[in-house]
């Protein structure tokens, strides 16, 4: 058993009997009273996120996972599919299981995330940075960047973005799968 010290974001844990990955966590140490830490926790089994607080140092349960790379191969109507890099074992996991779905090429690598005592896949994680071609976005205007502005644009996946004005069709640009956001154009 762990404590709460050993909370970090993205561990998976056990709380009353089902399985929680830690998104945000903060330890609070008011000037009177106990300390605590309160945290944002997603359910690995039906994708809700709750908020828990935990008293500082008490224990809790951390679940026994296993991160293994996977390939995107396709999406269908039975859910994403995904092929082993190393036993070239084929899995698919509904939308629901993977973080930045909206994001996914084929080609692209992941990692899936293991529940290590029963070998059932809880969800995927999608590399935090990717780079796509938008396929579609409105031209900009020439001369209107004296401000931050920001324009819709389709990307290769299908997904919309907002991006800068100087953006145009073809451009390959990086995002941001977690924030959902552009970051730069590619180099």
């Amino acid at each position: 058993m762990a404590t709460t010290s050993d909370i970090r974001n993205g561990l998976t844990i056990v709380l009353n009997g089902e399985l929680y990955r830690i998104i945000e966590f903060l330890h609070v140490k008011p000037g009177k009273g106990s300390a605590f830490v309160r945290t944002k926790l997603k359910g690995i089994t039906n994708g809700k996120v709750i908020q828990h607080t935990f008293p500082a140092g008490s224990r809790i349960e951390i679940a026994s996972v296993e991160a293994r790379p996977h390939q995107f191969l396709y999406k269908d109507d039975m859910g994403y599919h995904f092929m082993n890099m190393n036993t070239y074992e084929q899995i698919s996991l509904p939308e629901e299981q993977i973080d930045g779905y909206e994001f996914l090429k084929e080609g692209e690598n992941v990692m899936i995330i293991f529940h290590a005592d029963t070998e059932t896949p809880l969800y995927a994680e999608v590399p935090q940075h990717v780079i796509l071609e938008v396929t579609y976005t409105e031209p900009g205007v020439k001369g209107d960047t004296a401000t931050n502005a920001l324009k819709p644009a389709t990307l290769e996946t299908g997904t919309t973005i907002k991006v800068p004005l100087f953006i145009k069709k073809g451009d390959k640009i990086k995002v941001d799968t977690r924030k959902k956001a552009y970051i730069e154009r590619a180099k």
